[in-house]
């Protein structure tokens, strides 16, 4: 199991240039893909103390390794109350993920929230994971470790037939739940706005077992509020449209509370499995 704030530290090499080591405890295939985004955040957050997330935006150029990557972090236009920041992670010298960050500090402006959160049980209402998998059963990789999961919906065993394009499940990181830091803290959201795209994109066709992989092309995150007292999140994706060999989904992060913390989404491409 990893811990978030830990296994997203990055170290100070120089100016503008950070290191760091992604863990194994967050693979799924290779280290997730909102897991390497998260030091590209936290990178930014060690230039810029005084400021917070607002909006995270990257390409996914290539597969890290559980090894040493190097980020460099480039102001594209410094401000007191707003920064835009540009992200480079490499590794052995090859290209893992190009981002940009804006981070804002002390801003005031009009209110308002119509967001409408999903009708859905809350986290006290429902199973976890643990409970609803077979005693003795694993998680399939194990970046899985790393959440306790309560799902909306739950199959006991291959569907028999399409299900809509939605994924919602509510999830608490471990063993730490929250974080103060808001860099950290908005890990989480980058983490839960990438989970959703493949579980909700394959249910349409997952009774059919089609032999497809999606590796992420890009990720973008608005980040609405803090979570920092929240350690219950929905992850709420859909991906209502797969065409043209990708799939585009969205996601909204969710308190119990019904405010939604953090939006965002991105595009996946299809490759097919070997026979």
């Amino acid at each position: 199991m990893g811990d978030l704030g830990v296994d997203t530290q990055v170290e100070q090499v120089d100016e503008g240039r950070f290191r760091a080591i992604p863990s194994p405890e967050w693979n799924i295939w290779g280290p997730m893909g909102g897991y390497i985004a998260s030091f590209a955040l936290r990178a930014v957050g060690a230039t810029v103390p005084e400021h917070e997330p607002a909006a995270f935006s990257c390409h996914y150029l290539g597969v890290a390794r559980p090894e040493p990557i190097d980020i460099e972090v480039r102001s594209a236009k410094p401000g007191r109350t707003a920064g835009s920041s540009t992200v480079s992670i490499t590794q052995d010298g090859k290209p893992i993920l190009n981002a940009m960050v804006w981070a804002v500090a002390g801003n005031e402006g009009l209110e308002h929230d119509e967001s409408v959160p999903p009708d859905v049980p809350g986290p006290d209402e429902l199973k976890s994971i643990e409970d609803l998998v077979p005693a003795g059963s694993g998680p399939p990789f194990p970046f899985w470790n790393n959440l306790e999961g309560r799902p909306v919906v739950w199959e006991d065993g291959p569907p028999d037939g399409p299900r809509p394009a939605v994924w919602q499940e509510w999830l608490r990181f471990r063993p730490a739940a929250t974080f103060r830091d808001p860099w950290i803290d908005a890990a989480r959201s980058v983490i839960l706005v990438d989970l959703p795209s493949w579980p909700s994109a394959h249910r349409p066709h997952a009774w059919q077992r089609p032999r497809f992989i999606a590796p992420t092309l890009d990720l973008n995150v608005a980040f609405h509020r803090p979570a920092v007292d929240e350690p219950w999140l929905l992850c709420d994706g859909s991906a209502p449209v797969s065409t043209r060999g990708m799939f585009g989904w969205r996601a909204n992060v969710w308190s119990p509370s019904g405010r939604l913390h953090a939006s965002g989404g991105g595009q996946c491409l299809y490759r097919r499995l070997p026979a």
